[in-house]
């Protein structure tokens, strides 16, 4: 079973889960300020639960692809819309401050919490 370590957790999910589905599972704060209310649900359109995902996933979906290439999100290559990845073994993700997890300051690394107690990501 693959595992997955963010905000300074680590668990195994069975192969092909989705990854904002297993991450809101194990409580992990993937949403900024009123995103955790307002978004798309895992549908791919809102793009607020981007994150870095470093490990083995499947490739980006068309509708990511598409979502992925509008600001904020198209200056950052190295991050995935968690809603659109499924999970295919061991992963390592992180989030970034801003509304979209657009930032360039961690909010959350794998190892670690909240890096920055002033943020407001819930």
């Amino acid at each position: 079973m693959p595992t997955i370590m963010a905000e300074g957790k680590t668990f195994e999910v069975a192969e092909g889960s989705n990854l904002r589905e297993s991450l809101l599972e194990h409580d992990i704060d993937l949403y900024s300020n009123g995103a955790q209310i307002f978004n798309c649900h895992g549908h791919g359109i809102c793009g607020t639960c981007m994150v870095k995902v470093e490990g083995t996933v499947s490739e980006p979906t068309k509708l990511e692809t598409t979502r992925m290439a509008f600001p904020p999100h198209s200056g950052h290559k190295d991050r995935r819309l968690s809603c659109q990845v499924k999970v295919l073994g061991d992963v390592r993700v992180t989030k970034f401050e801003g509304h979209f997890g657009e930032g360039e300051e961690s909010f959350w690394t794998p190892e670690q919490g909240l890096v920055k107690a002033t943020a407001n990501v819930s």
